[in-house]
């Protein structure tokens, strides 16, 4: 390992230390945590050793997640894009997550004797892994809510027609439904009852779920209320429509299976070889980085791989 590759790590390691150390020392404390220490320091209260163990842990993640939250607020979207995937981790700790993941691929980077060249790529890798489980996470949220909405709008249709209202017909969706369909149309009930107008809530939501079925609802009911007429026929018509619709998309997953798969396969046999050769001759795939014209060609590769990738996705995906 070279030593230059480990003074930049521990440098990095220390003024990492040394920012969230002096942002824990320059925070302001609750009342309750100065509390329980002034209680701590004249002898009211005698913490134990695992009580003091765990408050520091805590005051050290607040202080990192305060230091890190104040650079989250220059992403505006950042805090929907946590709301739309259901997060159970906090964005200033799921950052903090990722900085140590980042750190933990550039240490088994080193740890391998991986090329210089190397280090970085790892780090980068390692540092998108949680990115990747949040947007799988949002994903898998959404394709799960669209696949409810059609039982959705059948049963808000069978509560109008039995003379319920639309917040009536609300409320049913959101006590009989598993989530996250429930969830979500349980914040459009209860904003509406806290004052909020029914398009307006429903239009929160649209901007939580951003779907086409979802849509149509949203803008059948808007139009209703304006012009009238019968909304359980309506939302009857559109839970047809998006039943059918996804009739015909699974067509076409059937139809453009092979592509996809073949997407996959010529994306990942690049990369699958190039660590394959590198294990079996080092010094021979090392040529690519030691040369300028190997340099251009990796270059040139991962470029041609970006644009393949594009021109596959835009054969395979049709929109329907």
């Amino acid at each position: 390992m070279e030593p230059g590759i480990i003074i930049m790590a521990a440098a990095f390691v220390g003024v990492l230390a040394l920012v969230f150390g002096l942002y824990s020392a320059f925070q302001g404390n609750s009342d309750s945590t100065l509390d329980a220490r002034l209680a701590a320091f004249t002898g009211a209260a005698q913490p134990s050793k695992k009580d003091i163990t765990e408050q520091l842990m805590r005051d050290g993640m607040n202080s990192a997640g305060g230091f890190v939250g104040g650079l989250t607020k220059r992403f505006v979207s950042l805090p929907m894009f946590f709301r739309q995937a259901n997060s159970p981790i906090r964005i200033e700790h799921f950052l903090i997550l990722c900085a140590a993941a980042a750190g933990l691929g550039v240490l088994i980077a080193m740890v391998a004797r991986a090329p210089a060249a190397l280090v970085p790529v790892c780090g980068i890798t390692t540092f998108s892994f949680p990115w990747l489980w949040l947007w799988f996470r949002r994903r898998s949220r959404f394709r799960k809510f669209e696949q409810q909405l059609p039982d959705a709008l059948e049963l808000m249709s069978r509560a109008l027609r039995s003379g319920h209202s639309l917040s009536s017909g609300l409320n049913v969706v959101s006590t009989e439904m598993p989530p996250p369909i429930s969830v979500e149309f349980r914040n459009v009930y209860d904003e509406q009852n806290l004052g909020i107008s029914m398009e307006q809530a429903l239009r929160n939501m649209l901007t939580r779920i951003p779907n086409m079925d979802l849509q149509f609802f949203v803008t059948a009911v808007a139009i209703q209320r304006q012009a009238g007429g019968d909304l359980a026929e309506i939302l009857n018509k559109i839970s047809h429509i998006v039943r059918e619709r996804f009739k015909i998309l699974g067509q076409v997953k059937a139809l453009t299976g092979e592509g996809r798969i073949s997407g996959v396969v010529l994306m990942a046999l690049p990369i699958l070889l190039f660590f394959a050769v590198y294990y079996m001759n080092a010094d021979y795939v090392m040529m690519l980085f030691n040369r300028e014209l190997g340099r251009k060609m990796i270059t040139a590769a991962v470029i041609m791989q970006i644009i393949g990738a594009i021109v596959i996705k835009k054969i395979v995906d049709i929109k329907v």
